[in-house]
């Protein structure tokens, strides 16, 4: 299954970037302005798109747009400060204004879109579901994986999509959920689940 993910959602129509790459005025982007920085949320660790290198300096496609937004603003891209999120906690705290902006893996839906008082300004990465199984399995197929053990990030979309893949296919699982990605994955390594679901962008990093 084929996702839209959107790096870059902000509160209300506050800050946006247009297709013409203007940022539009609001209560947001005046808060903005006013204390100096963009607080930008990221994921809490994805390597390619918002993770801390040796240094402590993040790197990423995400954080770059997280510059991209500073740089838009004040014209210099190391005005920004990084807040990272849980899938649970992201859209809490850009909905209370603890961050700006979430520039972080998050599909686009349809209900996000129309209840959350939020605007998803564009896509820039497609992505899908997949499954990580151990080897010992002997698994070949998703359909093999009926009375498994699924370890899953809680607040995902990844949870619905796998209700109703494994309803659809008449199979059983068990979930084990996690706030965390990196919870999830030790939890596989450590046996505790037979399989970890997440967006295939993630189980590659």
């Amino acid at each position: 299954m084929i996702r839209a993910k959107s790096t870059l959602t902000v509160l209300g129509a506050a800050m946006l970037l247009s297709v013409g790459g203007q940022v539009q005025a609001g209560a947001t982007l005046d808060a903005v302005k006013s204390k100096g920085f963009v607080q930008c949320g990221i994921s809490d660790g994805l390597p390619g798109f918002s993770y801390a290198d040796a240094k402590g300096q993040y790197k990423g496609i995400d954080v770059d747009i997280c510059r991209a937004v500073a740089a838009a603003v004040f014209g210099d891209a190391e005005k920004v400060k990084y807040s990272p999120l849980t899938a649970k906690e992201r859209f809490t705290a850009l909905q209370s204004g603890e961050v700006d902006m979430l520039s972080r893996n998050t599909t686009w839906t349809s209900s996000r879109d129309a209840a959350m008082g939020l605007n998803f300004t564009g896509v820039t990465y497609y992505d899908g579901q997949g499954f990580l199984v151990n080897k010992e399995l002997g698994v070949t197929s998703a359909k093999e994986l009926d009375g498994a053990t699924v370890c899953i990030q809680a607040g995902t979309t990844t949870e619905l999509n796998l209700s109703d893949y494994f309803r659809s296919n008449s199979l059983n699982y068990t979930p084990i959920t996690y706030d965390t990605s990196d919870e999830s994955a030790k939890s596989l390594e450590s046996g505790r689940c037979d399989v970890l679901t997440s967006d295939q962008s993630q189980l590659y990093a």
